[in-house]
């Protein structure tokens, strides 16, 4: 117990993923009844070979995780929510299958649906609707149960001129009614690619991944568990998991990473296409949800939440605010120190890692030069690869766009809810430019970050 404990402990230090939601004695009473994978955005192309080689690593990941259970050792289905294909060629479909087909063992079902955007940049979406059916052998839109839980999956419309049709909306409601009648006691799942509005990270207005279609629908549903892609943001991050009326899960993405950090939205790190994220999903026959998050290139666990029976409305401990509540800010270790490096016009900024509080990841960094005035000269973030199973002992930044002058750099360490650890501190002196043309770049830092703000808030 004591070795369980000391590895949960180092992985959060080491990685920033989220410690488990619950005790171990409560992780080895878990024994699940049903057993799935679920991912998005797989973007298989013409003729690369990567993201046709990660499906294939990710089920032998997915089978490895069912085969050490000693209680349940199926994997039952896996799910993937739309943009299998990157440019919606018949090839790309036919590549796609081959990476699929050829690592599903016996027993476990494909579930799919295909998406109105990259899937659909091809052929008129009944022909490529058609041609995914033929395919694959399933149906694009289907209601399927299996070990007694329902899914229900919805591809983009036949109807080119419609992103989700009114025939569509209208037989989800009939499916959902039948499956809740049933037992209203059991979670069903609900997949299709695009998030609903307002629930994951992702899914928000500004961010531009999120739509109202299913909305008013999922509302009246508690039994609900809404799984989505498209966004490509990370699984481990806490916002990808959320409950309202309804429960909705982010998948990420099987090809790249993507973030939305303060204005700037659609951001790629630059090891973003070296990322690949799944869940491996799990029910209990109290229908508690186990959920865990995998690096699938790596084949390391990043995270695990258990949720209690998300069909019953009275278990919402995912919530927003329930979660913004019961996070902390980080925090740096007491010896903690920044290396100051000057340059000319520069510094370059080494920040030790801070560590996780609350068992969530620490996912920005902040710097900031100061001048002895105390006003802001140039400012800058990092994004720690938290959303990657690789430990980062440090992070490092260069804060340029300094005349020559004693500045005051400060560090805080930030969770997904914006709260911030006590600052890291230190002073240096930097050479560079003096008189006009210090002044000149003190104005070119100021409408910089203006031209920076209009730009990222109307693109």
């Amino acid at each position: 117990m004591k070795k369980l404990l000391c590895c949960l402990l180092c992985c959060v230090l080491l990685f920033g993923c989220a410690l488990p939601a619950f005790a171990a004695s409560e992780e080895a009473s878990f024994v699940p009844v049903l057993r799935f994978v679920a991912c998005s955005d797989t973007h298989v192309t013409d003729s690369d070979e990567i993201n046709m080689d990660r499906i294939g690593r990710m089920m032998t990941l997915a089978y490895d995780v069912a085969a050490q259970d000693p209680a349940y050792s199926a994997l039952d289905a896996l799910l993937i929510a739309g943009d299998l294909t990157n440019d919606g060629t018949k090839t790309e479909f036919d590549r796609f299958w081959r990476a699929v087909s050829g690592s599903l063992q016996e027993g476990t079902r494909f579930l799919g649906v295909v998406a109105k955007n990259h899937d659909g940049y091809e052929m008129k979406r009944a022909e490529m609707r058609a041609y995914y059916e033929n395919l694959t052998g399933n149906d694009a839109d289907f209601h399927v149960v299996i070990n007694g839980y329902h899914f229900i999956g919805l591809s983009a419309s036949e109807n080119d001129a419609a992103h989700y049709d009114a025939g569509q909306l209208s037989w989800l409601r009939e499916q959902l009614d039948a499956a809740t009648a049933e037992d209203p006691q059991k979670p069903v799942f609900f997949m299709h690619h695009e998030h609903v509005r307002g629930t994951v990270y992702g899914s928000s207005q500004y961010d531009g991944w999120g739509i109202t279609k299913f909305t008013s629908i999922l509302n009246q549903y508690p039994q609900v568990v809404d799984f989505s892609g498209h966004s490509h943001y990370p699984v481990n991050d806490p916002r990808s998991i959320w409950q309202g009326n309804f429960t909705a899960i982010g998948t990420g993405a099987i090809t790249y990473s993507e973030f939305t950090i303060d204005l700037y939205r659609a951001y790629h790190p630059a090891d973003s296409r070296a990322t690949a994220n799944c869940w491996i999903v799990e029910l209990d026959a109290a229908h508690n949800l186990r959920l865990r998050g995998y690096d699938v290139n790596e084949g390391v666990l990043l995270c695990e939440e258990v949720l209690k029976n998300p069909a019953n409305p009275a278990n919402r401990d995912y919530t927003p605010a329930k979660r913004e509540a019961a996070s902390a800010p980080p925090v740096f270790a007491d010896d903690a120190a920044l290396t100051l490096t000057p340059g000319d016009g520069a510094c370059a900024v080494t920040v030790p890692a801070a560590q996780s509080a609350d068992g969530m990841p620490v996912v920005l960094y902040r710097l900031t030069a100061k001048d002895g005035l105390g006003l802001t000269v140039t400012k800058k973030w990092i994004l720690p690869g938290y959303y990657r199973a690789i430990p980062q002992e440090t992070v490092s930044e260069t804060l340029d766009g300094l005349p020559a002058g004693e500045y005051t750099v400060s560090v805080v360490a930030e969770n997904a809810y914006g709260k911030q650890s006590a600052p890291l501190t230190a002073k240096v002196q930097v050479e560079g430019a003096t008189g006009i043309r210090a002044l000149f770049i003190r104005i070119s830092n100021w409408f910089n970050d203006l031209k920076n703000y209009f730009v990222e808030l109307f693109r």
